[in-house]
This record gives structure tokens, sequence and C-alpha cells, in this order.
């Protein structure tokens, strides 16, 4: 495989990953400013905080279901194939966010669809990640497999930056014109997008893996049975080693917006443009960081960010109570910018390698979206919810932080590190 053909298929990747994550932020940030607002209406603003929280975590509990619905197809009858199916899905859903009428116009209709459309967010994001992922992994050299794998996980923060940025455009406006139709923009740009992703995915072959395995007949009838059959504790390793990487990403990313702005009296642009200045420099870092594992190795590497996560718990929130501008955008730098950046480079390379060619979209999607179900779209509600129980202290929200970074610390142990090893030289399993 030349240059050209290496960059279209990150291109492919990263593409794809990015408008997906797009569409799948863009509803945790508008749910903390404007959801809980026009949909979910009440006489508490903090009940409606927590039901537009819910309903953002909902999703992360359909995303495993999207995971073995996309990733049976993604190795039963290709990559390829599925990216397109998970795109145009999770585009349309989006979309349709964007037009859907308010809790004042057709009453409880509202929230009942826009929570159904979430849901089809999240089947879409269950099957896309492993996908973009391997079309990534398997077409790289094994010299460079940790930099390929990281390109698709920019997607991540790019998607952040995209949707972050239209927001804090938006919130330019005034008021009553952001809630009225400023929020609905980015939604319908989101399927202009959708467009051009499909394009880029298009011209892109099947990955070399895929191939050996169509060719040598070795095609599984139901991917799932094997993967659990064959690779449980794989999957308990990938379920384990994605909470670190998750759980703290949303405090950072979502929780912040509506923490900082109703507890702490920063006002929403800024929040935003902090949250959006530190996901720019960790997109930076991300690709950098898989360069440094195809030298160092995978798990020194996960393991150094997870135990600076477990030191940085306290500080972050210390430094969010000085009330300071300055040290608002410090403390969101250095948990996404520079903590996160090694943890999220080579997760899902690192995934890759310890699930076999037959089954492994399959179990890379498991682990990803069952960690990402428990420990992900639960962290801001669980981080309000501990707010409210003990007084709006920060004291046990960063103790949970602390407590999901031991959690991977623990799971990701007894995984071998399988730098610059061919990725189907054996079975792993």
């Amino acid at each position: 495989m030349n240059k050209k053909e290496r960059r279209k298929i990150l291109t492919a990747s990263l593409v794809g990953s990015s408008i997906e994550w797009f569409d799948y932020f863009l509803y945790g940030t508008v749910s903390a400013l404007v959801f809980n607002q026009l949909f979910f209406v009440t006489e508490d603003p903090t009940v409606g905080l927590l039901l537009a929280y819910a309903s953002f975590a909902l999703a992360f509990f359909i995303r495993p279901l999207g995971g073995v619905i996309f990733s049976h197809i993604g190795d039963r009858i290709g990559r390829k194939k599925t990216l397109v199916l998970t795109l145009s899905l999770m585009g349309a859903a989006t979309f349709a966010m964007g037009l859907l009428p308010t809790y004042a116009a057709i009453g409880v209709a509202a929230p009942i669809i826009l929570i159904t459309l979430r849901l089809i967010q999240g089947l879409g994001l269950g099957g896309e990640w492993g996908g973009a992922l391997l079309l990534a992994v398997e077409y790289a050299p094994k010299e460079q497999r940790g930099f390929f794998g990281s390109v698709p996980q920019m997607g991540v923060t790019i998607g952040l930056v995209l949707g972050t940025f239209a927001l804090s455009v938006m919130t330019l406006l005034p008021e009553g014109s952001f809630m009225t139709w400023g929020w609905r923009v980015p939604f319908l740009l989101s399927g202009l997008l959708v467009v051009f992703g499909l394009w880029i995915r298009k011209g892109i072959d099947e990955t070399p893996s895929f191939k050996k395995i169509q060719e040598s007949g070795e095609i599984p009838k139901l991917p799932i049975a094997d993967t659990f059959r064959y690779h449980w504790k794989e999957v308990l390793i990938a379920v384990g080693g994605k909470v670190v990487e998750t759980a703290p990403f949303y405090i950072f990313g979502t929780f912040i917006v509506s923490y900082a702005t109703n507890n702490l009296k920063f006002s929403q642009t800024v929040t935003l443009n902090a949250v959006m200045v530190a996901t720019i420099i960790t997109t930076i870092l991300i690709p950098v960081m898989g360069k440094l594992s195809d030298k160092i190795g995978r798990k020194p590497l996960y393991i150094g960010g997870t135990i600076l996560m477990v030191l940085y718990a306290f500080p972050y929130f210390w430094m969010l109570h000085q009330g300071s501008v300055f040290f608002l955008y410090l403390a969101t730098v250095i948990g996404i910018g520079v903590i996160w950046a090694p943890i999220t480079a080579v997760l899902g390379t690192m995934f890759s390698e310890i699930f076999s060619a037959q089954v492994r979209y399959t179990g890379v999607s498991l682990g990803y979206q069952i960690g990402a179900a428990v420990a992900g779209g639960t962290a801001p509600l669980i981080a309000t919810a501990l707010l409210l129980r003990f007084n709006d202290s920060y004291v046990p929200v960063a103790i949970y932080m602390i407590f999901t970074s031991i959690i991977s610390l623990v799971a990701i142990w007894s995984v071998k590190d399988r730098t610059n090893v061919e990725l189907d030289e054996s079975e792993v399993g």
C-alpha cells in the first residue's frame, strides 16, 4: 500500500468518526443548555437537568446493542458496508432532532420522540467506532499500528470541537433567538457532513484482515457467540480498560458545562470555549501519543496516563473553584488536553491487538460500548446526583474519578503488549 492509499484510508476513518462524534456530542452539550428547558419541562430546573442527562445516558446503554448488530454485519460481510450503514443512521437521527417541535408545541410527544432519536444515535455509534478503528488498524503496517489506530480516536475530539464551536457561535445570539432556533442550526448542518462522509468512504476497499478471512472461509456464523465462548476474558479487559477513558472525559467535557455555569457562575461561552481549546490540544497530541506507542508500547502509555488521572482528580476541582477564567482553562486543558490524550490514543489499538480477526469487530465493539455504557453516559448523571446528595461538595465527584481509574488499572494489568507484532500473525484468543 502506497502513501496515497494510506492517506485515503486514514481520511475515511477519521472523517466518518468525526462526524459521528459531532452528532453525538451535540446532544450532550445541548441537553445541559436547552433540552432541560424546552423538552424536559419541570418546576424544578435541577430535575429538568437530571432528566436531560438521563436521556443522554440512555444512548450509552443502547450502544452495546448497536455494537452487537453492526459488528455482526462487520464480521460477516465486511467493515466497509457496515460503516456506510452506521453513518447514514446516525446522520438521519441527528438531522431530525434539529426539526423536532418542543414540549410547548406538541406536549409529551416531544421528549418521547427526542429520546427515540437519541437511541437511534446510540445504535449507529455502537457500530461505527469499531468499524472506523479497524479500517485504520487492519490496514496499518505493524511498525505504525499505534499511529494508525490513534487517528480514528481523533474523531472523538474533532467531533467535540466541531460541536462545541458550533454551539459557542450560536450562544452569541440573543438568548431568545438561541433558545428558539439557534441551537437547531448545528443539528441541521450535520446533514451536509454526513453526505461528505459517505462520499469519502465510497472509494475504500475492504481491509486486508477481512479479505484473508473471506479467502480462508473462516467467517463465523455467529460472531457474538464465538466472542463470548473464546474471548470473554478479553471482552472483560476491554470493558474495564474503557472506564478511565470515558468517565473522566464526560466530567471534563460535558458535566463541566452545567457545573461551571450553574454552580461556579462562569458564562456558557467561556466554559464551552475552555472545552474547545482543551480538545484542540488533545487532538494534536493523540497522533503524537500513537506514534510514541509504536516506540515504547501501548501499555506503558496507558498506565502512565491513568496514574496521572488519579493524581489530578482533586487538583482539577480545586482549580475550578478559584473562580478564575485562567484556572478554568488550565484545569480543562490539563485534564482533556494532556492527561487524557495518551489513554485514548492507545486504547483502540490495544483492544484490536487482543482479539483474533474473525471476531475482532465484535470484540472491540462489545468491550468499548459496554464500558461506555457503564461509565460514560452515567458520568454526568452520577456527578450531578453526588453534588445534590453532598450539598454541592466536589469531593465525592473527585473520588468517583479516582475509582474509575483504579478499575481500569486492574483490568489492563494482564494485557500482553503486542507492539511491532503482526496483527494476524497468530490467533490471539
